[in-house]
């Protein structure tokens, strides 16, 4: 059966749309049943009408506590059917509640190489600290920010003068790489978690060629 998703946005929504075009294309087992954000504004909202996938907007102005806002996603979530969670761009920090609810099936994409530069700012925090290799981190999530398992990281070297802005669009590009290829792994169940180490299980799948200029570990395979 196809992976069941639901991905959180807060804006752009460009890591779902390599998720949108992943799955669409049938490099990932999986099915989008549902994009939530909470910004009636999130362009995600828009790119995902666009190939059909159901929305729900939940404002969490609208909620007297995180918690309140937390239980009205989770009962639409499930009400759509999802099992993974997926934030790609979600900027709200999840309760407890809300994690205990779906643990450990909820991932994250993060702009920076964890365990550093966690938070908001990762590439612009990076560039600030005058780093010589930046990237991104796909992980799972658990009750700590930016604090989950490592799934698969991107590396790419950071040039000089380069400011966060424009390290964050060469980091972006990978994002939209290792992100789709971490949920691949997770919809055939070749993921196995022990304490913080995330293991991949072997298969047949080709690899793709290491990309010039960046480190990629574990490996991309084709069509990632």
């Amino acid at each position: 059966m196809s992976l069941p998703l639901a991905v959180l946005v807060s804006g752009g929504g460009s890591n779902l749309q390599a998720i949108i075009d992943a799955v669409e294309a049938g490099r990932i087992d999986a099915e989008i049943r549902l994009v939530l954000s909470n910004r009636a504004d999130a362009n995600g909202i828009e790119r995902a009408r666009k190939h059909g996938i159901p929305t729900a907007v939940v404002e969490h102005a609208a909620f007297a506590s995180r918690e309140d806002f937390d239980r009205e996603m989770i009962r639409i979530i499930r009400a759509h059917g999802a099992e993974v969670i997926v934030l790609a761009g979600f900027m709200r920090l999840l309760t407890p509640m809300f994690i205990r609810e779906f643990a450990p099936n909820i991932v994250n994409i993060h702009p920076a190489l964890l365990p550093s530069f966690p938070g908001v700012h990762g590439q612009r925090d990076a560039a600030a600290y005058g780093v010589k290799i930046a990237g991104c981190t796909a992980h799972f999530v658990d009750e700590i920010m930016d604090n989950g398992p490592v799934i698969i990281q991107a590396a790419v070297p950071v040039m000089a003068g380069e400011d966060g802005a424009a390290l964050g669009e060469r980091i972006l590009a990978y994002e939209h790489r290792i992100y789709p290829q971490a949920i691949k792994w997770l919809a055939e169940g070749r993921l196995r978690v022990n304490d913080r180490h995330v293991h991949l299980e072997p298969s047949d799948a080709p690899l793709a060629a290491q990309p010039q200029g960046a480190l990629v570990s574990p490996p991309l395979e084709e069509g990632f």
